[in-house]
């Protein structure tokens, strides 16, 4: 500890703070019931990067320095300040290192005891969550701070890490080795295999060598790890708004709740930039924070989460159905809910996997802005999701195009979005499809529309609308002709939204039907728990008939 001390010294000088939410006296006086007071010496490590467990801090007295991996100063934090950031909710290892810069008392808790206590205390929970996302926000746009990922974009399994670390709003550097700003790091690949890439090298100093998105999963500290038969009550196949509003009621009424998700936690709202018609937020609410907040609330109830685990089949049971997922794990459960929404549709036009996630994408978040900045850039789509994403780069400085098949974007945007859309400049090309695209080495420069119009665009966003994730069921459950899972009347079902067998049930994007609306696919997850009560209460009756009838 001394030589890290002496190291540090020069962060006891006393600077400007940043700004910083800070905590009242009442808020401190509450966090104090439920952590520990300590005190700390100038130098002190308070946490560091890699580190796989740390406590929530609030500051009574003295200054904190935070820094990245390689010792530079991020921000300070003062008296009733606080440390932490959203790993502190999902569980993820830490990417900076925080030391004393002049001597500290400071509150420690737990973050088992804060998740419940961010929502026994309303606005406590309010300033901590909303610091929580914006530190997380921040670090996504640093290019030195996170997981670094080492590998060309010729890589397909490269592509697909760099994509996971974008869905589940990951801080991470891609060193892409066959781009100019890259090539200094082919040395840390020659000599590698192509089943060996990427090189990840995670926070702390580990690497992993062509991991799965699960092994990233699990060294970063995400999630869950299953063992190989699970038993449960609810089993939530998928983690976006209807899975994430069962897992809350389910939870908080005593089922025994597990959600699986084969990406990331969020589903398709949880990419969104901003979701202004979502009942309770007049000012409106990022699709990341309504994720994260959704999330810390099912794990308060005691819901647990499991990610990526992706689903593979679907064996129906009397009592219980089993539902297998990748790596030889299983989860038995009395009643499964399928959740699993709808993938992003992709252009059908020849090279697009050569583009995607170098200068094709289907989200626009922070890193994605902060490349855009400047540029010629197309957002195609005519919904709602692809209007907010032309919004976000606009007000990034990106000279956005919207190009949309249809003849009037009133059509499928709200009216709200449609102004928005002319307030920030944003190009509106009406009856437009496009055919071609045009680059090299993954950068695109051009497309073509199917009108024969060519136009220059360095980036191309896609909210083309999605298709079912079903296919994984065979023909377990009745479906429509899209895919679509059947419920209710349509598949023969008592209940709403049963699918055609028992105790199995459908809700949200994946639902036949359904309105594709955040607040609806919610409403609809925590109606499916008073079916399951129904049929666990059901199945309780029938066992108590048989036990009381002669035999």
């Amino acid at each position: 500890m001394s030589n890290v001390r002496e190291a540090h010294q020069e962060y006891a000088r006393p600077v400007a703070r940043a700004s910083s939410p800070t905590l009242s006296a009442a808020q401190l006086a509450t966090l104090r019931e439920h952590g520990a007071e300590r005190t700390a010496a100038v130098g002190d490590v308070l946490f560091r990067v890699g580190d796989r467990r740390y406590p929530f801090i609030a500051i009574i007295e003295g200054e904190a320095v935070v820094l990245d991996a390689a010792g530079h100063e991020i921000v300070r934090h003062g008296a009733s300040g606080f440390l932490g950031e959203m790993n502190l909710m999902t569980g993820q290892t830490v990417y900076l290192t925080a030391l004393v810069a002049q001597p500290m008392r400071y509150i420690a808790v737990d973050r088992e005891a804060l998740r419940p206590l961010l929502f026994e205390d309303g606005p406590l929970g309010d300033v901590l969550l909303s610091a929580f996302m914006a530190r997380r926000e921040a670090l996504q746009q640093r290019q030195d701070v996170g997981v670094e990922i080492v590998g060309p974009r010729s890589s397909e399994p490269t592509r697909r890490i760099v994509e996971y670390a974008r869905r589940n709003r990951l801080p991470f550097a891609w060193r892409d080795t066959e781009q100019p700003d890259g090539a200094a790091f082919s040395t840390l690949i020659a000599g590698l295999e192509r089943g060996e890439l990427p090189l990840v090298r995670l926070p702390g100093g580990p690497e992993l060598r062509g991991p799965s998105t699960g092994e990233l999963s699990r060294a970063l500290g995400i999630g869950l790890e299953l063992g190989g038969l699970e038993e449960v009550d609810l089993l939530v196949v998928g983690g976006g708004p209807a899975g994430l509003g069962a897992a809350v009621y389910g939870a908080s009424e005593g089922l025994s709740t597990l959600v699986v998700e084969g990406t990331a936690l969020g589903g398709q709202a949880g990419t969104s930039r901003r979701i202004e018609n979502y009942l309770g937020f007049p000012a409106g609410i990022s699709g990341a924070e309504l994720t994260s907040r959704a999330v810390t609330q099912a794990r308060k109830f005691g819901a647990r989460t499991a990610t990526p685990y992706r689903a593979v089949s679907l064996r129906p049971g009397t009592d219980r159905h089993v539902v297998a997922l990748e790596d030889e794990h299983e989860v038995a459960a009395g009643a499964v809910l399928l959740a699993t929404g709808a993938e992003y549709r992709r252009l059908p036009v020849a090279g697009l996997d050569e583009y995607e996630g170098t200068s094709v994408f289907y989200a626009a978040g922070p890193p994605e802005a902060q490349r855009c900045g400047a540029a010629r850039v197309g957002v195609v789509g005519g919904g709602n999701s692809a209007a907010q994403a032309a919004v976000w780069l606009a007000r990034g400085g990106a000279l956005v195009t919207l190009l949309h098949r249809r003849g009037n974007l009133r059509e499928t945007m709200s009216e709200y979005l449609v102004l928005e859309l002319e307030r920030y400049g944003v190009a509106v090309r009406d009856r437009s499809e496009v055919a071609e695209l045009h680059g090299a080495d993954g950068q695109l420069e051009a497309v073509t529309l199917r009108d024969g119009e060519r136009h220059a665009l360095s980036f191309l966003f896609l909210f083309l609308g999605a298709a079912p994730c079903t296919d994984w069921l065979g023909d377990v459950v009745a479906r429509d002709a899209k895919g679509f899972v059947l419920t209710g009347a349509d598949a023969g079902a008592e209940g709403l939204l049963e699918t055609s067998v028992p105790g199995i049930f459908a809700a949200g994007d994946v639902r036949s039907g359904s309105i594709k609306r955040c607040a609806t696919a919610v409403g609809e997850g925590a109606m499916v728990v008073q079916f399951v009560h129904e049929r666990f209460s059901g199945q309780h009756r029938t066992r108590a008939a048989a036990a009381a009838s002669p035999t």
